[in-house]
C-alpha cells in the first residue's frame, strides 16, 4: 500500500531569516520596499524550482542571492510597510468593509459572541481588522516580528478537537502564494476546513450570512495570467471543498475573496491542466488530490 506523503510545512519553501544580530533597516521609500519584495518573490521562486529540480547547487547559490537582498526578515518588514496606512496597503480594510456590508459585525456582540479570527501569516497586530471589538484574533507566522503575532506554521498547527476551538473566519492574505507547490497550496486549502466551524446557534446562519469564512488574498497575476489557474477553475477548486463565493474584489496588483464555507465539498481531485497559451504567463497552481 502506497503511504500518503505528509503535507510540507510552509517553511519548506521559504528561506530562512537573516541573523539577529545584521541591521535590518526599519526605513524603506516606497520604490525600495516595491523592489525588495518584487526581487524576493523572484529568487524564492527560483530557489523552489531548483530544490523540485534536485539541482543543490543552483538551490544554494539562490539562497545567499536571497540573504544578500536582505532575507526574510527584510522583506517582512518591506511587507508591514508596505500594508502601513501611509502606503495604501493593509488587506484586511477590505475584509472590515464586506463584514460590515453583510451585517456580520455590529457593534452588538457580547463577549459571549465574539467571533473568533485566524489571521495566517499576520506581520502586524495594528491592521484595520485588529480594531474591530467584535472579533477575537489569533495571529501566527513563520517568523513572528510583534509579541503578538504567534511565530507558529498553520500546515503543524494541531487539528481543533472540537467547535470551541475552531474559528469563524480565516485570514489567508498573501500567504496561498508562498506554498512552494501546487499540491502543497491543495493541502493548505483543505486544511483550512478543519479549522472552520459552523453557526453556533439557530440565528446565526442567516444572521451572518457569510459565517463561516475564508478570507484570501492573491497577487492577482496568479489568476489572471496564469497558465494553469483561471478564476474559473479557482471557483471550481473551492466548490469542491464546499465554499461558495460571497465577495470578490480585483485591483491592479491583488485579487481579494469572501469564501463562505458550508460544507465537506466533494473532495473531487483537480489536476494540474494547462488553461491558457501564451510565452508570458506564469506557472502559478493549485491542486487538489
Amino acid at each position: 500500500m502506497a503511504v500518503k506523503k505528509r503535507p510540507k510545512s510552509l517553511s519548506h519553501g521559504r528561506p530562512p531569516i537573516l541573523s539577529k544580530h545584521k541591521d535590518v533597516p526599519r526605513s524603506l521609500t516606497s520604490k525600495a520596499t516595491r523592489t525588495l519584495i518584487r526581487t524576493h518573490h523572484r529568487l524564492q521562486k527560483q530557489h523552489a524550482a531548483a530544490l523540485r529540480a534536485g539541482d543543490n547547487a543552483k538551490a544554494a547559490e539562490l539562497l545567499k542571492a536571497i540573504e544578500s537582498n536582505g532575507g526574510l526578515e527584510l522583506y517582512q518588514v518591506a511587507s508591514i510597510k508596505g500594508q502601513s496606512a501611509e502606503r495604501g496597503g493593509d488587506s484586511s480594510r477590505v475584509l472590515v468593509q464586506w463584514l460590515k456590508e453583510n451585517g456580520t459585525i455590529t457593534g452588538e456582540q457580547s463577549a459571549r459572541h465574539l467571533l473568533k479570527v485566524l489571521e495566517v501569516g499576520a506581520l502586524s497586530p495594528s491592521n484595520a481588522i485588529s480594531g474591530l471589538p467584535s472579533l477575537s484574533i489569533t495571529r501566527i507566522d513563520l517568523h513572528s516580528q510583534h509579541p503578538l503575532i504567534e511565530t507558529q506554521d498553520f500546515m503543524e498547527r494541531p487539528i481543533p478537537d472540537n467547535d470551541e476551538e475552531k474559528f469563524d473566519i480565516i485570514s489567508l492574505s498573501l500567504v496561498l502564494n508562498y506554498v512552494p507547490d501546487a499540491v502543497g497550496r491543495g493541502e493548505m486549502l483543505k486544511r483550512i476546513c478543519r479549522f472552520l466551524r459552523f453557526a453556533r446557534q439557530s440565528g446565526d446562519t442567516e444572521e451572518n450570512s457569510t459565517i463561516p469564512a475564508l478570507f484570501l488574498v492573491l497577487p492577482a497575476p496568479c489568476v489572471t495570467n496564469s497558465r494553469y489557474l483561471t478564476e474559473e477553475r479557482l471557483t471550481r477548486i473551492m466548490e469542491n471543498l464546499g465554499f461558495v463565493l460571497m465577495h470578490k474584489k480585483l485591483s491592479a496588483k491583488l485579487v481579494y475573496y469572501l469564501w463562505r464555507y458550508q460544507s465537506g465539498g466533494t473532495q473531487k481531485p483537480v489536476p494540474k491542466e494547462n488553461l491558457r497559451a501564451g510565452g508570458s504567463r506564469n506557472n502559478f497552481c493549485v491542486v487538489l488530490e
